[in-house]
């Protein structure tokens, strides 16, 4: 599972990958959305490439992925910046505290995606309510 948020740790866009997949391969589906171009960009080392990179960039924003250790040219991240990258794992975790999405019972891929999205749309009515 691949998850977009936004600043606030709501979710944006999910995917599902096979298990064997890179994690790079899902950037296209997460950021098809033109309408929403991240200003920076919060990523774990499995999006460090040169393609996503330049992607962002291209989009406007500042990329702040930390570069695998097997790279000639290491990028720095701005630590405290990064650290707010914690709001994607906490968004996971909350989308896992809908059991049917934390033990994955579904037989196919579509209708896990589904009970994924179901439980996001309960994160988003809790934050729309609160506000």
């Amino acid at each position: 599972m691949h998850l977009r948020t936004n600043a606030h740790g709501l979710p944006i866009s999910l995917t599902l990958t096979p298990g064997e997949a890179h994690d790079s391969t899902a950037y296209g589906e997460l950021m098809e959305e033109r309408d929403s171009d991240p200003g920076i960009l919060l990523a774990d080392r499995g999006y460090d490439s040169d393609a996503i990179r330049q992607d962002v960039r291209d989009r406007g924003g500042h990329p702040e992925i930390p570069t695998k250790r097997n790279r000639r040219v290491q990028h720095s991240v701005q630590r405290p910046l990064y650290a707010l990258r914690n709001r994607i794992e906490r968004c996971i975790n909350r989308l896992k505290n809908c059991r049917r999405v934390a033990t994955r019972y579904d037989h196919t891929a579509s209708s896990f995606l589904g009970f994924v999205q179901l439980a996001a749309i309960r994160l988003w009515i809790s934050f729309v309510h609160v506000a």
